[in-house]
């Protein structure tokens, strides 16, 4: 049976799959999970696919598993969305832990980022999950401290999984393809200069000497820029002196600087370039959120093609930057919404993005 016709004759069963998605999300917004407090969510989706027989794995609060006939000889794809949220900002004018439903609308925090994502794909998985002779291996992980990019969450998760080919990264991108994403690297520059009177004119200023950096950070422009992501940007964000009184000079004057990096840099080439032309101390304060991009050729891409996808770059940042092998970034609900007062998925968006991914699996298993 070809993928398309087993689709097309197990309809029933994706129309259920989708009603329970979004059954799902609504109890999902009701158990608040913030960052490193997901453990009543892990519990949730380990409940919720104990009841589909499905065997899972923990290590804190990730939650993983694979197909029913897994088999060590064949390529792994990873499926992946995370179930933490941020706290719901000042704006909210509904109570964001109580799933409400409103012409048409699923409101409540978490629902778009990336709840709609996550449930969409648990149903895709479900729906391959006892299948005998697929070509691929299928491996979802709900995870954690997405938000804060914490140690705890996917990096954790990866350390127990088999080696992984490809993956399938959750978020909101109207079920478009982000397939490349911007990286992110904070700078902490330091000037150091002696403290003095000011009235007596004594000392060096901090401030004074880190001034020139200021500028270069604020004029300088690298020199790839990417069809995708377009240029570098550098942005000085904070600047701070040691000291709050106005009659001394400071002897220590502190930038903060973010950095987006496309994906033609390594941060290795952007701190190289920033050392040659600054003066100050120039300290990363990580180099984990890299940016990524997928070959314009990979079957994910070719497949996300030939079902009419469109494909952007990505400004923002998410997990797919802590994972070192080819990922899509892709979808329901809109970046937009994320974090925002009142968030709320389309009802319709969930069953678009069950169905979405489904398909798309199966045209990756018949490329």
């Amino acid at each position: 049976m070809s993928q398309t016709n087993n689709i097309q004759e197990n309809s029933a069963q994706i129309s259920l799959l989708q009603k329970e998605a979004k059954q799902l999300l609504s109890k999902l917004i009701a158990t608040p999970s913030f960052s490193k407090e997901e453990d009543k969510t892990a519990d949730l989706i380990q409940d919720y696919l104990y009841q589909k027989n499905v065997k899972t794995e923990r290590v804190k609060n990730n939650i993983w598993a694979m197909n029913l006939h897994y088999d060590e000889a064949k390529p792994n794809i990873l499926l992946n969305s995370h179930h933490d949220t941020v706290k719901p900002n000042k704006g909210y004018t509904l109570d964001p832990f109580s799933p409400i439903e409103n012409v048409g609308k699923l409101f409540g925090l978490g629902s778009n980022d990336a709840g709609g994502c996550l449930v969409s794909l648990i149903a895709c998985f479900l729906f391959y999950y006892d299948q005998q002779n697929l070509p691929y291996n299928i491996i979802l992980v709900a995870s954690a401290e997405e938000e804060i990019s914490g140690h705890d969450g996917i990096e954790l998760a990866l350390n127990s999984l088999p080696p992984i080919d490809f993956g399938i990264v959750g978020e909101p991108t109207l079920l478009e393809m982000a397939i490349a994403e911007r990286g992110l690297m904070v700078l902490d520059v330091v000037a150091t200069g002696k403290a003095g009177h000011a009235a007596r004119e004594e000392g060096e200023s901090a401030l004074y000497k880190i001034l020139p950096d200021l500028n270069w950070f604020r004029t300088f422009q690298f020199d790839k820029v990417s069809e995708l992501l377009g240029a570098v940007k550098m942005s000085v964000t904070v600047i701070e002196t040691d000291n709050k009184q106005h009659n001394v000079v400071p002897s220590s004057c502190k930038m903060v600087v973010d950095v987006r990096v496309n994906e033609l840099y390594s941060f290795e080439e952007i701190l190289a370039t920033i050392d040659k032309n600054v003066q100050a101390t120039v300290t990363p304060r990580s180099l984990r959120m890299r940016s990524t991009g997928i070959a314009f050729d990979h079957v994910l891409i070719t497949s996300g093609l030939k079902l009419g996808k469109g494909y952007y770059g990505s400004v923002t940042t998410s997990d797919k930057a802590l994972m070192p092998f080819p990922t899509l970034k892709m979808g329901p609900g809109d970046s937009a919404r994320s974090h925002t007062a009142d968030e709320f998925i389309y009802l319709n968006e969930i069953e678009q993005g069950v169905s979405t991914y489904i398909q798309l699996l199966s045209t990756i298993f018949t490329s």
